[in-house]
């Protein structure tokens, strides 16, 4: 596994559809290593806090491997590393093998699998497709986001390695699949709870999943 780029982007006003709308995630590769802070890399930023950033989606990586599916949908020329507003674009870290909780060493910096993405329009922006959303949705191919557990230094090259695996089988793919599926398995929901660093967001949605299965059966 390794980090094939960089990439980091601040908020910057656009225009799309008649209106101005403010984004970072038009991020570009950078040269050379860059800090990982606690909530963010150096010279990254957000534009919409409530929504992005904080520390359960402080680093984004998204798998290069799906650039191959994305070309039957995007431009060539848009299919550039942080095309799809990742910080890391990675090789061998997929979400179907990247456990919750699990942690890696990437640099000097360890970092810890959280969640699955959930895209905004603003990706629609970036890849000049509005119903890029939707398809990027079915796709199933949300990429990973990081919590940092201990800052340091990363940069294009760095080798990513499991330092630790994570207290329960379920994957960022079966987290994603919990959200997306018409019958998520509730199995691997019951075993996403079990996660002591679920974020709460994802505690709620899911705990409402099972008791949604309860009211049905009851």
């Amino acid at each position: 596994m390794q980090i094939v780029s960089v990439n980091v982007g601040l908020p910057q006003e656009v225009e799309w559809q008649g209106q101005t709308v403010r984004t970072s995630i038009f991020k570009q590769p950078v040269a050379g290593p860059v800090q990982v802070l606690a909530e963010h890399l150096a010279g990254d930023g957000q534009a919409d806090r409530r929504v992005h950033g904080g520390p359960d989606k402080a680093v984004y990586a998204y798998p290069l491997e799906h650039y191959a599916f994305w070309r039957q949908h995007v431009p060539p020329e848009l299919l550039v590393p942080g095309a799809f507003g990742e910080n890391l674009t990675t090789t061998g870290l997929l979400e179907t093998d990247a456990r919750v909780g699990a942690r890696y060493q990437m640099g000097t910096a360890v970092l810890m699998a959280v969640q699955p993405r959930q895209p905004c329009f603003k990706l629609g922006i970036r890849l000049r497709d509005a119903g890029l959303v939707r398809r990027f949705e079915e796709a199933r191919r949300s990429g990973i986001y990081f919590r940092v557990v201990q800052p340091g230094v990363v940069q294009a090259g760095d080798a990513i390695t499991l330092i630790e695996p994570g207290d329960v089988a379920a994957t960022i793919q079966d987290m994603g699949d919990a959200r997306v599926l018409a019958t998520p398995d509730l199995a691997k929901v019951r075993e996403l709870l079990r996660v002591p660093s679920l974020p709460p967001s994802w505690r709620t949605r899911l705990a409402a999943l099972l008791a949604n299965d309860g009211a049905v059966q009851g």
